[in-house]
């Protein structure tokens, strides 16, 4: 064994203490790091996911019609008269090139009919048809479309109607002034309809009654119509890349927004599948959702520095009290002729063992707070991708280095006369 060696291993054997505790702040520091790093790279689509609960990120309407529709309370234009998609052709939104990343739509019609109910005086309602939970088919496979995948903050008291029935949905606001109440007959433009539950949703909502979008279509006399769909597609958070008109990018940049999942290419590729479509993000909800992700990334990352600074700081102080402990022994060294260069190579030997050490304990601890963070915030596990490690291992070392700079500076400039004299 060289001389080195022995005295890198001599010095772990006789300073115990101080090792470990530099040990234990880089594999803390490291350990939070890792954990928050990790969640700052895999919160987006678990982010995401959270947020679809507010509802749909992208509306579609058709070409002849505007875009300020409601959802929510946000404006984003009722359908004309004579405008309308094709309801034969909703699978396809199931078979864009970002298909996997919708999570749910929901086709509406909108019209207004004479409401009755047995007994009482007739009114001018205004009504929204839709799909509630129906089965469609998409190529060889089924998903299940409709508000109870889009619009998840609709509360019904009651039960949810079935598809391909008459049962409704009173609004809240309609049901208070109508006096309707579920299981109640009703003609609703001149056809039977049985309310099956009270719809608490957004103040339209509320004020309308919700039924299949088949039933709609009889009383609009528009066989086969939709009037908008709401998409509620998994996106990424909108930056200046994706705010660029793809007609102005070049084949390269054109292929890397096309690929990326932004609300705004998603909308793109739904204009393109869907015949007389015009698609766009519902632009509040895509940029609130941007500004919490854009924060909650920030703040787990400002978490990971003050632990590695932290974990720096005392790193500091363990090197420090250890060149001061070991004063004879470097001013020895330097009298039987080491110079600065060996000096500060065992010292930094010393600190990059401790980093590669605390690195890969710290790497395993923070891989499972980060699995328990996922687990306890999300209800999904956060994966750290074993690629991380290189990085966390350079992190640490870095950091340990860093730390241990001022203390090594201060060994290699020790004179051995007056470290010896005492």
């Amino acid at each position: 064994m060289t001389m080195f060696a022995r005295l890198l291993m001599q010095s772990f054997l006789r300073q115990r203490r101080r090792k470990l505790l530099a040990w234990l702040a880089i594999t803390l520091g490291v350990a939070v790091a890792t954990a928050m790093i990790g969640v700052a790279t895999d919160i987006g689509d678990k982010m995401n996911r959270e947020l679809r609960q507010f509802g749909a990120n992208i509306v579609v309407t058709p070409q002849d019609a505007g875009l300020n529709v409601k959802i929510g309370g946000l404006d984003v234009a009722p359908v004309s008269e004579h405008g309308y998609l094709r309801e034969s052709d909703l699978p396809r939104i199931k078979t864009i090139f970002w298909g996997n990343n919708i999570l749910g739509f929901a086709p509406m019609l909108s019209t207004r009919a004479v409401a009755i109910k047995a007994g009482d005086q007739s009114f001018d309602a205004p009504i929204v048809g839709t799909y509630f939970s129906k089965q469609i088919i998409a190529g060889k496979q089924s998903y299940t479309e409709g508000v109870r995948q889009t619009h998840p903050w609709w509360k019904v008291a009651g039960e949810w109607p079935r598809d391909d029935s008459t049962e409704v949905l009173a609004g809240e606001i309609l049901a208070a002034r109508s006096g309707w109440h579920a299981g109640e007959r009703v003609k609703i433009g001149g056809h039977e309809a049985l309310v099956t539950g009270i719809v608490s949703a957004d103040a339209e909502t509320n004020a309308q009654i919700v039924v299949p979008l088949a039933l709609v279509q009889q009383i609009a006399g528009q066989p086969g119509a939709v009037g908008r769909i709401y998409v509620s597609a998994l996106t990424k958070p909108e930056d200046d890349f994706a705010r660029r008109d793809p007609r102005s990018l070049s084949p390269a940049d054109h292929d890397r927004w096309y690929c990326s999942p932004y609300a705004n290419s998603i909308a793109f590729q739904l204009e393109e599948t869907l015949p007389n479509a015009r698609a766009a993000q519902i632009r509040q909800v895509a940029q609130n959702e941007g500004r919490v992700l854009a924060r909650i990334s920030g703040l787990m990352l400002l978490l990971a520095l003050a632990a590695l600074i932290a974990s720096g700081l005392a790193v500091s102080a363990a090197m420090a009290t250890s060149v001061f402990e070991r004063r004879g022994e470097i001013g020895l060294m330097k009298a039987i002729g080491a110079g600065r260069v060996a000096i500060a190579a065992l010292f930094a030997t010393e600190a990059a063992a401790l980093a590669l050490m605390g690195g890969l304990v710290g790497f395993a601890a923070g891989s499972l707070m980060a699995r328990g963070i996922g687990t306890a915030v999300f209800n999904s596990r956060i994966s750290v991708e074993p690629a991380t490690l290189p990085i966390v291992l350079g992190i640490a070392l870095a950091v340990t280095l860093a730390g241990s700079v001022t203390s090594i500076r201060r060994a290699v400039q020790l004179s051995p006369a007056i470290v010896l004299r005492g």
